[in-house]
C-alpha cells in the first residue's frame, strides 16, 4: 500500500469518527486539491450545514461531498423537486444530471439565487435528491467560448476525474527531502517587456510560474531549454500557474503538453476561458501571416482539460511543501496576484503578475494584504521615473475631445485595443459619455474578438467592480449591451461599408498594431486626414504600434484588407496618445503597492518592464524603503534561506 493510499485510510477513520453514526463513508479520494468523500447518506450531510465546515477545518482540506451512486435518485424525478426547490427568478436555463459523480450542474441566469444565503438552497436541493449540485451562470451574452469549453469538459469528465486524481496523488505525495531552500530562475521578461516565465523550486517541487510569447519579437521565447526549465524534462514540471491571459504570460502555456507536460495548470476560471480564445486566436494569426504555430489546437484543448480554476483567496495545496492563493490584480478578468506559502512557515513569495493598484472602471485595485510576504516578484512596465500616468478622469475628458473634434471634421475614430481589459473599459467610457450627453450617439464597432471577449467578461460579473457586477445583474442596466455596440461579424465587406459610412467609433484588435484586423482599419480609414488613431495602451518596444506612435507614417499592411503581401500604406489620419487608460500600474501605483504591504517584503525582484524601467523602480524603491531590491537578467537564479 503506498504512502497516499495509507494517509486516505487514515483521513477515511479520523472522518467516520467526527460524523454521526448513522453516516456512512464508502470511499475518499483525492481529486486535485480537494478531499472527496462519498457518502450513502448526502441527505444526512447536507442537514447539517456546519459538519463538511468542522471536518474542513480539523483535517485541514478542501472537502467536497458527493453522494455514492446508489444514494441517487433517479434524474428525471430529481429534475422535477430540483426546480420545485430553486425560485423561478432565478432563471434556471439548464441541468445535466453526471450520475459518474453524482453532480448535477445546474446553469442559471441568477446563481446567487440558486446558491440561497450561506449555501442554503443548495443543501436543500442535497436534502431533497441527494445529488450535489454545481452552478454556473448562464452567460448573459452569448458565448461560444464559454460554450464550447464547458461542452468539452462535460465530454472529457472521465479523463479529467483520472488526470485529477493523479494529480491529487502526487499533491499529497510524502516529501522526499530534508533539505529548506527555495529558489526562483527568471527565464523570460527581466528587462523586457513579454515572455513571462518563472521557475519556482524546492527540493521537492518545481513550479513554473506564467509562459508568454514578446509581442513584436517572433521567435523570442522564453528559456525553456535550460535545465531548471523544461531541459530536465516536461514531466518533471509539478505544477503551472497562470497569473492571466494576456498572451505575454499565456500564449506558450499549450505547448508545454506538446513537450510531453501532464500535469495541472492553476488559474482563475475567467482565464482559463480567455485563454483558450487568445491562444486560438494566436495559432490562426500565426497561420494567416505565413508562419508555422508553435503547437496546435489539441494542445490547447490539454491545456484547458488540465486546468484547476480557484476562486480569489481559497488557500490551496498545490505540491507537498506548497500552498497557492490567489488574490485579484486589478489588471484583467481574472487576472491573480500569486502568493506561495512555501513548507511549514519556512518562506513566503507572492508574483505580482501585471497589476492595477487604483480601482478602474473595471475593476478593484490589486490586492496587497498578505500574511507574509519575505520576497516580492514585480511588474515594472510603467516603473520609469518619468513613467506617471494620466489621472483617470482627465484620460477621460482626453478621449471625448478628441472624439467631439473628430465627429465635428466628419472624421471616425479608430481605436487599436487589447481584446480583454482595455476594450471593455473604453466601452464603458462611450456608453456612458453617450448617454449623458457629452459625446454625440454614433456607432461603436467593436472588431477581432473583443465582442466574445465582453461575452466573458458578462459571464464572470462576480470579478468585476461592485458597482458594474450589480449592473450587469439587470439586463436592461448592462452597460455591455447598449444600442450603440455593433459586432462586426462579416468582414471585410462589412469594414469597407463602415469605412464608406458616416462618423463613428471602431475599436479593434491588435492592441499594438501587430497584425490582425486593425490593419484592415488602416487601410480603410488611414488615408482620411479627417480621422484619428487614438493610441489607449502600451506599445511595446519593437511594435508597429510604437513604431506610429513615434511618427512612421509609412506603414506595412501586407494582404490585409484585400491589398497584396509587401503592400505599404501611407497613413494621413492624426494620431493620439491618450494615457490612462493602461491596465498597469504606473510608477506611483507600484510605488504604492509596495509602500502599503504590511509587513513589506525583505526583497524585491523588478521586472516586466524596459532596462531603465526597472532599474528605476529598483533604485527607488531600495532608497526609499531600505529594501534589498534586484533588476535581474534572464537566467539568473536567486536562492533564499
Amino acid at each position: 500500500m503506498s504512502q497516499v493510499d495509507k494517509q486516505l485510510d487514515t483521513l477515511k477513520s479520523e472522518i467516520e469518527q467526527e460524523i454521526p453514526n448513522d453516516i456512512t463513508v464508502t470511499d475518499v479520494k483525492y481529486e486535485g486539491p480537494e478531499l472527496v468523500v462519498y457518502t450513502r447518506d448526502p441527505k444526512r450531510f447536507a442537514g447539517d450545514g456546519d459538519l463538511i465546515r468542522r471536518l474542513a477545518s480539523k483535517l485541514r482540506k478542501r472537502i467536497t461531498v458527493r453522494p455514492d451512486p446508489s444514494a441517487l435518485s433517479p434524474p428525471a424525478r430529481a429534475e422535477d423537486e430540483v426546480r420545485e426547490v430553486i425560485p423561478e427568478e432565478a432563471g434556471v436555463t439548464d441541468l445535466d444530471f453526471h450520475e459518474d459523480t453524482g453532480e448535477v450542474v445546474i446553469e442559471a441566469e441568477k446563481p446567487g439565487m440558486v446558491i440561497g444565503r450561506r449555501g442554503s438552497t443548495l443543501r436543500e436541493i442535497t436534502q431533497e435528491v441527494g445529488w450535489t449540485p454545481e452552478v454556473v451562470r448562464t452567460p448573459p451574452i452569448e458565448s461560444s467560448t464559454v460554450s464550447n469549453v464547458r461542452g468539452f469538459l462535460k465530454n472529457e469528465r472521465e479523463e479529467r476525474r483520472d488526470i485529477l486524481e493523479r494529480v491529487g496523488r502526487q499533491i499529497h505525495r510524502e516529501e522526499m527531502s530534508d533539505d529548506e531552500w527555495v529558489r526562483i530562475t527568471t527565464l523570460g521578461c527581466c528587462r523586457e517587456v513579454g515572455r513571462a516565465a518563472f521557475i519556482l523550486s524546492t527540493p521537492e517541487t518545481r513550479i513554473l510560474i506564467d509562459c508568454g510569447d514578446k509581442p513584436g519579437a517572433e521567435g523570442e521565447v522564453p528559456y525553456l531549454q535550460v535545465p531548471e526549465a523544461l531541459g530536465a524534462g516536461a514531466a518533471t514540471l509539478d505544477a503551472v500557474i497562470l497569473t492571466h491571459a494576456h498572451l505575454d504570460h499565456s500564449a506558450l502555456v499549450p505547448l508545454l503538453y506538446k513537450y510531453g507536460y501532464d500535469g495541472p495548470i492553476y488559474t482563475t476560471e475567467p482565464t482559463r476561458d480567455l485563454m483558450g480564445l487568445l491562444t486560438l486566436d494566436y495559432l490562426d494569426v500565426a497561420a494567416k501571416d505565413g508562419r508555422t504555430p508553435p503547437y496546435e489546437s489539441a494542445q490547447v484543448r490539454e491545456a484547458i482539460k488540465h486546468t484547476i480554476p480557484l476562486e480569489y483567496g481559497d488557500v490551496t495545496d498545490v505540491a507537498p511543501d506548497v500552498k497557492l492563493t490567489f488574490h485579484n490584480a486589478g489588471h484583467i478578468l481574472g487576472s491573480a496576484v500569486t502568493h506561495f506559502h512555501i513548507g511549514d512557515g519556512l518562506y513566503n513569495v507572492a508574483f505580482s503578475g501585471d497589476i492595477h493598484y487604483e480601482d478602474t472602471r473595471l475593476f478593484n485595485g490589486a490586492v496587497n494584504d498578505f500574511p507574509r510576504v519575505e520576497t516580492l516578484v514585480l511588474e515594472s512596465t510603467y516603473g520609469g521615473r518619468n513613467d506617471y500616468q494620466t489621472d483617470q478622469e482627465d484620460s477621460e475628458e482626453a478621449l471625448k475631445e478628441v472624439i467631439n473634434e473628430t465627429y465635428e471634421q466628419g472624421g471616425k475614430v479608430v481605436i487599436p485595443a487589447f481584446a480583454v481589459g482595455r476594450s471593455q473599459e473604453i466601452m464603458l467610457v462611450l456608453e456612458e459619455a453617450m448617454r449623458e450627453g457629452e459625446i454625440p450617439e454614433m456607432p461603436v464597432h467593436l472588431d477581432g474578438m473583443i465582442w466574445e471577449a465582453t461575452a466573458i467578461h458578462t459571464t464572470y460579473p462576480e470579478y468585476l467592480r461592485d458597482d458594474l457586477r450589480d449592473r450587469i445583474f439587470h439586463e436592461d442596466e448592462n452597460p455591455f449591451l447598449a444600442d450603440q455596440f455593433n459586432h462586426i461579424d462579416a468582414g471585410e465587406d462589412e469594414r469597407q461599408e463602415v469605412a464608406d459610412g458616416d462618423e463613428c467609433i471602431v475599436i479593434s484588435t491588435s492592441g499594438m498594431i501587430e497584425g490582425g484586423p486593425i490593419m484592415s482599419w488602416l487601410r480603410h480609414i488611414g488615408p482620411d486626414p479627417d480621422s484619428n488613431l487614438v493610441f489607449v495602451g502600451y506599445q511595446a518596444q519593437g511594435t508597429l504600434g510604437r513604431r506610429i506612435q513615434n511618427g512612421w507614417d509609412e506603414i506595412p499592411v501586407d494582404g490585409w484588407g484585400g491589398g497584396s503581401r509587401g503592400d505599404t500604406l501611407t497613413l494621413e489620419m492624426g494620431t493620439e496618445v491618450v494615457d490612462g487608460f493602461s491596465g498597469h500600474a504606473d510608477r506611483q501605483g507600484l510605488e504604492n503597492f509596495v509602500k502599503t504591504m504590511n509587513p513589506r517584503p525583505e526583497k524585491v525582484l523588478c521586472v516586466h518592464g524596459d532596462e531603465s524601467s526597472v532599474q528605476d523602480l529598483s533604485s527607488a524603491l531600495y532608497h526609499d524603503y531600505n529594501m534589498r531590491t534586484f533588476a535581474p537578467k534572464n537566467l539568473e537564479t536567486f536562492r533564499f534561506k
